[in-house]
């Protein structure tokens, strides 16, 4: 009930800018917030890099995937060659020709040996057309297989570490949405203080007004020193240029909040505080848990992991025995029509076998692989230190949410004794019970309290954002934020 009657008490004070804009409909904190997330160009930004991701992993979920291709050649030469003659001598002959070949094929990748099995149907046709002749040939069917030996297999690490990488992506998506959360509440509270400000500017002016005017006809009664009367007109001048100044000031702000969620309208905004503070308690083990369980840091952590085992093994299998086998087995034929390389072919065998052994390199291997060991070692160090860093970083912001949300009931009662304090002194001062200068003092501490709260508020609802940024959890719902 305090929360209600305060949050009234807050729209009441505002009742002036709000009457004077009462075209304007009034946003809360969270639909500006939902708004960011849904229409701002950073979210539209995010959702761009997403998609982009999205895409890259579809790409190498395609490396996996049968692969069926069409390959051709075609060759016309109409002109002299060099022909080598049984002695090893050249001669030039004339020739009009044509080449063509024609291939389909199907491949399949085994990640987990790193091999490519096919299977292929290929045609070849020559034209001589200074002798008037064609002949054809081709393989019908044949099947093989290629296969890589003490050979780095990066098919294999792939299946690993991308999907991660995929995962970590999704994650980060919704981190952004959240960080996107914070930098719209941070602006959010900037144009609710120039509003405040405002407000507080206004009815400073409209007070020192009433106030110099009583003074006046005091002073000209003699119950009013002349100094007295000045500094009264002095406080006057001073409240209407403050006014000016928040004027200027929350038109910027408006400008920038606007810019950030996507409106783009010429209206300005008109904001809600968001005095309503969420009674939910946040346990320290949860959140690690959870920041745990649903981080992309989490994630991250293991892909680095993953991505220096790999180096390193990338480094040892390239330092020695380098070693491929191609074995093909199916049908071939030859012909002067195209039908006779389809008709009773024959078989076709073919075993081929590459490698490569370093005989002296200078120890230029042995020094990749001890590169690759000490970045592993410097991986791991550097990711033992983000752990920590990491769990710190969880268990301080929650911490610094439990101070705020204490430090936020004090302002706001604060803000309560001053508001109450200052109608008191003004009212004092109007019968000349105290000085000028304590009404000073009084107006002073008002302002100050009022903007303290807003403050308070600020600092508490950015720490709300944050806490949800940093362990992806909606500790008021008690559910992981999937989607931002």
């Amino acid at each position: 009930m305090n929360k209600i009657v305060l949050s009234g008490i807050v729209l009441l004070l505002l009742f002036p800018f709000l009457e004077s804009q009462a075209q304007e409909e009034p946003f809360s904190l969270f639909e500006i917030v939902e708004m960011a997330r849904e229409e701002s160009p950073a979210a539209l930004q995010v959702e761009t890099r997403r998609e982009n991701r999205y895409w890259q992993y579809r790409t190498y979920l395609s490396d996996y995937k049968p692969q069926l291709v069409i390959n051709g050649l075609e060759e016309y030469n109409n002109g002299i060659i060099p022909t080598i003659q049984p002695d090893g001598s050249y001669d030039f002959t004339k020739v009009h020709q044509n080449f063509g070949r024609v291939e389909l094929s199907l491949e399949q990748q085994i990640g987990i040996t790193g091999s490519k099995i096919f299977l292929t149907s290929q045609l070849t046709r020559f034209d001589n057309f200074a002798e008037n002749f064609k002949r054809y040939s081709g393989n019908p069917a044949f099947i093989g297989i290629e296969q890589p030996l003490f050979r780095f297999n990066s098919l294999r690490w792939n299946r690993r570490i991308e999907p991660l990488r995929y995962e970590e992506s999704q994650r980060e998506y919704v981190e952004e949405l959240e960080q996107i959360a914070v930098n719209a509440t941070s602006l959010f509270f900037d144009l609710l203080l120039a509003q405040a400000s405002l407000e507080i500017a206004q009815k400073n002016l409209a007070n020192n007004d009433t106030i110099y005017k009583i003074a006046e006809g005091r002073y000209n009664l003699g119950k009013v020193s002349e100094g007295e009367l000045l500094q009264l007109e002095l406080a006057l001048m001073r409240a209407q240029q403050q006014v000016a100044e928040a004027k200027l000031d929350l038109e910027t702000t408006g400008l920038r909040l606007k810019s950030y969620v996507g409106l783009n309208n010429n209206d300005q905004l008109l904001l809600i505080p968001p005095v309503l503070i969420p009674e939910f308690e946040v346990d320290v083990d949860v959140a690690l848990q959870e920041a745990n369980d649903n981080r992309q840091d989490a994630i991250g952590f293991k892909r680095q992991e993953l991505e220096a085992e790999r180096d390193l093994a990338r480094a040892k299998n390239d330092s020695g025995l380098d070693a491929s086998l191609r074995a093909t087995f199916g049908l071939t034929n030859q012909g002067l029509e195209f039908t006779d390389v389809y008709h009773s072919p024959g078989d076709q065998q073919g075993v081929l076998l590459e490698f490569s052994i370093p005989v002296v390199d200078w120890g230029r291997q042995r020094s990749r692989v001890k590169t690759a060991e000490a970045n592993m070692k410097l991986i791991d160090y550097t990711i033992a230190q983000e752990k920590i860093n990491f769990e710190q970083e969880i268990y301080t912001q929650v911490k610094l949410f439990k101070m705020l949300r204490i430090q936020t009931e004090i302002a706001e009662k604060s803000d309560d004794i001053a508001q109450r304090r200052y109608e008191l002194s003004k009212n004092r001062y109007l019968i000349g019970k105290i000085s000028i200068t304590d009404l000073n003092i009084a107006t002073q501490e008002k302002d100050e309290a009022r903007r303290s709260y807003i403050a308070a508020l600020r600092e508490f609802w950015i720490a709300y954002y944050r806490l949800r940024e940093l362990t992806l959890y909606d500790f008021q719902q008690e559910v992981p934020i999937i989607e931002g």
